[in-house]
């Protein structure tokens, strides 16, 4: 006889199964460890009190556990305001106007800029606690990984297929319904895919978000990048070999419990068919499938997200009065009025912040200065052109086979990754002895620093691309027996060019931060240097040299958004213009 016959019905149906028990040790492991690191992320600290850190290898669990939650709460911090940006700026004509420059203006900043502005208003907002260094680390990590999923949200909202853009006319959807039933599931495949590349990118400049020098203090946080920074400090090449197996365990620990569930839970929003019969798998995702409380929470959240659907819906059909077009604007002004009475507010806006840098030029470094940091700016663009140039040379046919192959992008997506997030600090003590003893010049062989870590956001953009190609195209490509150089003229370079152009827009802003690291090199106490905007920013920033530290983040905005409005702009203009053919 059947017991569970006697107990009540939601008693019966709350029953765990198996997969239930199994999980069970594996989630309540990872709370003990959220809370712990928590707790030690908040505990009482005064400026000037020492943190304890050492080299000592069975140290590194806890510092990869500390390092792993601000890279986590970074990247929920990255999707909430990508989601704010991609919308206002896709939506919002005039916002649009403000959000994408500003947007290309941040990405220039380099992680020592934002460090310096905003850690002493971190620590100052939470006296004698740690949590204000801890939010400092964590917007410098925020930095490294917002930018990139925002634009590539952006260009998903804004390269919707007609077709589908006309089916959301057709069934009378709010901006609420069209966000959650279309946009944001047409763009999740390419914006998982920047989120690994973002999390990456994270791990790239870890060392310099939790190495943090404030009021001629240096605040070491217990993690990977201080436990990097203090074994190129000691020249410990043994303790650099255990930071490498480290970041190993942690992205590994990322890509299997994290990042390879979504990818396969998010095949299904594919626009259509890929045309291919290997369809991403998890064996994450199936196990927690298989757990009854699992899909209780899915169901509850799905549940949740229809009921605001509902509450969020149009009132009213096309036939309605209120369906209509809007009348001559705000307040009886014709819209064009307005837009350009905000054309001429941005203008003005233009004009009060370029003479307020002629005032600083002039009165606080001189105009030498400024003359000999803009032709420092002008080597290092040579650079970033070359570099993505090369890069794309190899990884766009790289990436096109990866993403038209899925049962290769999922063996490879861990090794991408480890890749992407390879710091360029751990290269050093390779670097520094090869120029030094076959004497090399540091301006031509420091150069591929700056790619190293950039170079990934164009090839994880083209697995994307190329894994969203429609099942017709591909058949129609085949039927016509296209080959050779006309099938990549005609058919592949088209398909992904839109993607190729994201990741070109952040692989550029990427490479100028990372000149910073490139550029001005050491390991212990020998320093190489080349010529160019990051190692002269480098440098002073280890003077303390506010006024020019200033000039040089000033002068990579300006050739950041040069070649952004000259360049990549009107590649992306092109390749928003081929999405709607």
């Amino acid at each position: 006889m059947d017991r569970r016959q006697y107990f009540p019905r939601q008693v019966v149906e709350a029953g765990a199964n198996r997969w239930d028990w199994a999980l069970l040790p594996l989630v309540l492991g990872l709370l003990v460890l959220l809370a712990y690191g928590a707790a030690q992320m908040a505990r009482p600290f005064e400026l000037g009190d020492p943190l304890p850190l050492t080299l000592d290898p069975s140290h590194l669990p806890y510092y990869l556990l500390r390092t792993n939650l601000r890279m986590l709460a970074a990247m929920v911090l990255a999707l909430l305001f990508s989601a704010v940006f991609a919308v206002l700026a896709a939506k919002v004509r005039a916002a649009e106007k403000v959000l994408v420059p500003m947007l290309d203006i941040l990405q220039s900043i380099p992680i020592l800029g934002f460090l310096s502005i905003t850690v002493t208003g971190f620590i100052a907002l939470f006296p004698g606690n740690l949590l204000g260094v801890e939010c400092a680390a964590i917007f410098a990590i925020f930095t490294s990984q917002a930018w990139n999923m925002a634009f590539s949200l952006y260009q998903s909202l804004r390269t919707v297929p007609s077709e589908l853009d006309e089916a959301a006319r057709v069934f009378q959807l709010s901006h609420w319904q069209r966000f959650w039933r279309l946009e944001l599931p047409y763009a999740m495949p390419g914006l998982l895919w920047n989120m690994m590349m973002s999390m990456s990118g994270g791990w790239f400049f870890v060392v310099a978000s939790e190495a943090i020098s404030v009021s001629n203090q240096n605040i070491k946080l217990p993690g990977v990048g201080s436990y990097i920074a203090l074994a190129i400090e000691a020249r410990d090449l043994g303790a650099i070999g255990w930071a490498i197996l480290g970041m190993l365990a942690g992205i590994l620990l990322y890509d299997q419990l994290v990042f390879r569930p979504l990818v396969a839970w998010a095949d299904k929003f594919r626009f259509e068919d890929s045309g291919t019969d290997t369809a991403p798998n998890s064996w994450m995702l199936t196990w927690l499938r298989r757990t009854a409380l699992t899909r209780r929470i899915a169901a509850w959240t799905v549940d949740r997200l229809e009921n605001s659907l509902v509450w969020f819906r149009r009132h009213h059909d096309g036939t309605s009065i209120r369906a209509r077009a809007a009348g001559p604007g705000l307040m009886g002004v014709p819209a064009a009025t307005w837009t350009r009475a905000w054309d001429a507010v941005i203008a003005a806006a233009v004009m009060v912040a370029l003479y307020h840098l002629v005032r600083f030029v002039h009165s606080e470094v001189g105009w030498h200065e400024a003359g000999h940091v803009f032709l420092l700016g002008c080597l290092t663009l040579v650079r970033v052109m070359v570099l993505i140039g090369l890069a794309a040379l190899v990884w766009v046919p790289v990436g096109i086979w990866i993403g038209m192959n899925p049962r290769w992008s999922g063996r490879l997506q861990a090794v991408a990754q480890f890749l992407a997030a390879f710091p360029a600090n751990l290269l050093f003590p390779v670097v520094v002895v090869l120029i030094v003893r076959w004497k090399l010049n540091p301006d031509v062989w420091l150069s591929p620093l700056m790619i190293f870590g950039t170079q990934w956001y164009l090839l994880f953009n083209v697995i994307a691309g190329a894994s969203g190609i429609p099942a017709e195209l591909r058949h129609a490509a085949r039927n016509l027996g296209l080959s050779g150089w006309l099938k990549w003229r005609r058919y592949l370079l088209p398909a992904v060019f839109p993607s190729f152009v994201t990741g070109a827009i952040t692989a550029s802003g990427g490479s100028w931060n990372a000149s910073i690291v490139a550029e001005y090199v050491s390991w212990g106490d020998t320093t190489l240097q080349a010529h160019g905007l990051g190692s002269y920013i480098a440098e002073m920033t280890a003077k303390g040299d506010f006024p020019r530290i200033a000039l040089g983040i000033g002068v990579m905005c300006i050739f950041v958004m040069g070649l952004n409005h000259f360049v990549w702009r009107r590649l992306y203009r092109l390749a928003e213009d081929r999405m709607h053919l």
